[in-house]
C-alpha cells in the first residue's frame, strides 16, 4: 500500500487538516504565521504545526516535512482578504504583500512537485492576475488543473458559503466529487441541542459556549428582530443613523438572526457580534456563541481551541474560527484526492 503525506499551508486552526485526518489522509505538518493557532492545530490533529511566514519556507524544509513516502499532497488556503468582495476597490494584480502569498504558494509547488495540489479561496479570487498566473504555472510544469466555485452546503456544512475549490495532479485529470447532500444541512441540526444562553453568559462546562454581551439597545433590537427578518422590522426609535440615511437602506444584512431550518449564513471573524451581519440566534435573544460557530463551521464538538486554563478572546477566536476551511468542505476534497489517487494513473 502507498504511503501518503500531506503539508497544509496557511493551516489556521486546522479546518482542512482535520477533513483530511477524518478522511484517512495523513497530514505531517502545517504552516501559518499565526502563533494563536499551533494549540488547536496540534491538540486536534497530532500533526505539527510550523509558526512560520510560508515566504520563509524553503523547498529542502518543505520536502523534508512530506518526509520518506511515495505521494505527497500541498494543501492551502491563502488568506483571502485581498480576494474578498470588500476588497474590490484596490487592484485586480499585484505581487506584494497578500495578494503575493499565491505566488509563494505557487515558487513551493514548482519547487517540490507534490503529486496533488489544492486551493480553497473566495470566489472572486478567480478575477486576480495572481490567480491567473497561480493556474498557468501549475500548467507549465505538468499538472492537470481543476477549478469551480463550491456550494459547501452541498458538502455537509450548515451554512450558505460558495467557496473556490481547485484541484491539480500530475497524474491526469481530477475533479470535485459530486455534492453528498441533495437537502443541505440547518442550523437547527448543527446547533439545536447546545445549552440555551443569554447575551453575555458562558456555559460552565464549555468555556467555548460564551456570547459577546449586547448594549440596552442592542437587546431591545434582537428582541424585536424577527429569523430570516432585517432592521427593517424594528421600530423607527431602534433604527440606527447609518441606515436612516439613503446610502444605508440598501444593507439589509446585519442585525438580523438566523432561520432554525435553512443552513445558516457564511460565517465570518466577526461572527460572535450581533450587529456583525445574520449573526443572531434563532430564537434566544443574542448573538451565537463561539462554539456554535464552530459547529456551523462543521468543527466537531469536542474541537479544542483554547488550553484549559487559556483566555477565551472573541477577537482571536473569532478570527479563527470565521477563517477556517469548514471541516466538512475538508473531507470533500480529501475524498476527492483519494478517488483520484485509487484510479491509478501513472505518473507524469
Amino acid at each position: 500500500m502507498k504511503t501518503i503525506s500531506c503539508v497544509d499551508l496557511f493551516c489556521g486552526a486546522g479546518g482542512l487538516t482535520h477533513g483530511f485526518v477524518l478522511e484517512g489522509v495523513p497530514v505531517a505538518a502545517g504552516i501559518d504565521l499565526d502563533p494563536a493557532c499551533r494549540f488547536p492545530y496540534e491538540a486536534n490533529n497530532k500533526a505539527r504545526f510550523v509558526e512560520r511566514d510560508v515566504s520563509k519556507v524553503s523547498i529542502e524544509e518543505l520536502k523534508g516535512l512530506f518526509g520518506d513516502v511515495d505521494l505527497t499532497v500541498l494543501a492551502g488556503c491563502a488568506p483571502c482578504q485581498p480576494f474578498s468582495t470588500y476588497a474590490q476597490r484596490y487592484e485586480l494584480d499585484g505581487k506584494d504583500g497578500k495578494w503575493g502569498l499565491l505566488y509563494e504558494f505557487a515558487r513551493l509547488a514548482e519547487g517540490a512537485k507534490p503529486d496533488v495540489i489544492t486551493m480553497e479561496n473566495v470566489p472572486t479570487v478567480a478575477k486576480h492576475e495572481v490567480f491567473r498566473d497561480f493556474v498557468e504555472t501549475l500548467k507549465r510544469i505538468g499538472y492537470s488543473v481543476w477549478f469551480d466555485v463550491v456550494d459547501s452546503s452541498r458538502y455537509g456544512v450548515p451554512q450558505m458559503r460558495r467557496r473556490m475549490v481547485l484541484l491539480a495532479s500530475r497524474r491526469g485529470d481530477i475533479k470535485m466529487i459530486e455534492p453528498t447532500h441533495e437537502k443541505p444541512k440547518t442550523v437547527r441540526q448543527a446547533i439545536g441541542r447546545l445549552r440555551p444562553l443569554s447575551a453575555g453568559e458562558a456555559a460552565p462546562r464549555d468555556r467555548l459556549h460564551v456570547t459577546s454581551a449586547l448594549s440596552e439597545k442592542n437587546l431591545k433590537r434582537i428582541k424585536a428582530s424577527k429569523p430570516g427578518g432585517t432592521w427593517r422590522d424594528w421600530p423607527d426609535d431602534l433604527v440606527a443613523d447609518c441606515h436612516r440615511a439613503e446610502s444605508g437602506r440598501t444593507y439589509p444584512g446585519v442585525y438580523g438572526r438566523m432561520e432554525w431550518d435553512k443552513p445558516a449564513p457564511t460565517m465570518t471573524t466577526q461572527c460572535y457580534g450581533f450587529g456583525n451581519g445574520r449573526f443572531g440566534h434563532p430564537e434566544q435573544d443574542r448573538a451565537i456563541s463561539l462554539r456554535e460557530a464552530a459547529l456551523i463551521q462543521s468543527f466537531p464538538r469536542g474541537y479544542t481551541f483554547v488550553p484549559h486554563d487559556g483566555e477565551v478572546s472573541f477577537t482571536i477566536l473569532g478570527r479563527l474560527i470565521g477563517n477556517a476551511v469548514p471541516v466538512d468542505l475538508g473531507r470533500a476534497i480529501a475524498r476527492s484526492i483519494k478517488t483520484h489517487l485509487a484510479s491509478g494513473p501513472a505518473l507524469r
